[in-house]
């Protein structure tokens, strides 16, 4: 599975605020750490803020801060916010498919599911757990 640019951009940044959540993060801090551009980032905190995953605040100081639940905010949630979670697509009905195209729609399919419900399984506090050990 190859996740977008913009859904690890939101994962990465999911985790850097939720590891230190009282803390504002200007979205330059988090851009220059992953190599991207702030403006582009600035776009995924801008769908982060109105999922409320984030909340942003102006001024001197300001900057991004975690406004989640770390221990029920799910990998799902965040990247539901960025990619088409929609099973893969079947022919329509009547369509003629050949036996091959079948099977491979159907272990597609699975494997789909599989992904889905293991991103669901995992909290973001499971996720900083393993970012400490893996530091």
């Amino acid at each position: 599975m190859k996740l977008q640019v913009n859904t690890l951009l939101a994962l990465y940044s999911v985790l850097e605020f939720a590891a230190d959540p009282q803390r504002h993060i200007p979205a330059s801090e988090i851009a220059a750490k992953y190599g991207v551009s702030a403006h582009h980032l600035a776009k995924v905190l801008a769908e982060l803020a109105r999922a409320g995953v984030v909340e942003s605040v102006r001024g001197v100081g300001g900057g991004y801060r975690f406004a989640a639940n770390a221990k029920r905010l799910t990998l799902m949630d965040v990247i539901g916010q960025f990619e088409d979670i929609s099973s893969v697509p079947h022919r329509g009905a009547g369509e003629a498919v050949a036996p091959a195209d079948r099977a491979i729609s159907q272990v597609l399919s699975e494997i789909d599911q599989i992904a889905r419900a293991t991103f669901s399984s995992i909290t973001i506090a499971t996720m900083l757990k393993l970012v400490q050990k893996a530091g």
